[in-house]
């Protein structure tokens, strides 16, 4: 089932039509946010981060509510459009990251951040930008799941452990299941399964 959902305010973040362009993306979004959208709604800027760490070199856009706190977080897979994403990140402010510190290190800032209640969940999606009805303002962003490669399901884990993100409660979940059932079609066949595990 899509989501969609139009910005409260006036904000300084990305459109929904240059979201649409950047393809498949693994979207983190806080636990009881209204869906995976409701960071993006609560968003007043937005910077692109690029990030080295022991698994290797990963980029991000992060959002940021009124009180500056992240409230949403797009992370780049093999799977996005890079030239959409390379033309949205060269219009916002620029961070590096380089994590300090071993796996040890990790597994206290990935537990640190959970008792914090800094927790994120994870959802493979695809936007698209809907013309809004006239009561409404601008275009409306939409979110459905999006199909993943091998390397992408690969990536789209290590991203979400890094991030503290616990197990899938249902394993045999797949992209593509998903992604039927929001279409209203059969589920595919085993053969066309890829599973995605995010942990």
């Amino acid at each position: 089932m899509a989501t969609a959902l139009s910005p409260s305010t006036v904000c300084v973040v990305p459109t929904p039509s240059q979201l649409a362009a950047l393809g498949t993306v693994l979207c983190l979004h806080r636990p009881g946010a209204a869906r995976a959208l409701g960071g993006w709604s609560s968003a007043r800027r937005a910077e692109a981060h690029a990030g080295l760490d022991l698994d290797g070199m990963h980029e991000s856009l992060r959002f940021f509510d009124a009180d500056e706190a992240c409230c949403w977080q797009l992370h780049l897979l093999p799977d996005s459009d890079f030239l959409a994403w390379d033309r949205l990140a060269d219009h916002l402010p620029r961070c590096s990251e380089v994590a300090p510190g071993g796996i040890g290190e990790r597994l206290w800032r990935n537990l640190a951040q959970r008792m914090r209640g800094g927790a994120w969940e994870a959802s493979v999606l695809r936007f698209q930008s809907v013309p809004a009805v006239p009561e409404a303002g601008g275009p409306m962003l939409v979110a459905s799941p999006g199909a993943l490669s091998q390397l992408g399901i690969a990536c789209a884990r290590r991203i979400a452990r890094g991030h503290g993100i616990a197990p899938s409660s249902s394993p045999d979940d797949c992209c593509c299941r998903r992604a039927a059932a929001a279409a209203g079609g059969p589920a595919p066949s085993e053969a066309h399964r890829h599973p995605i595990h995010l942990s």
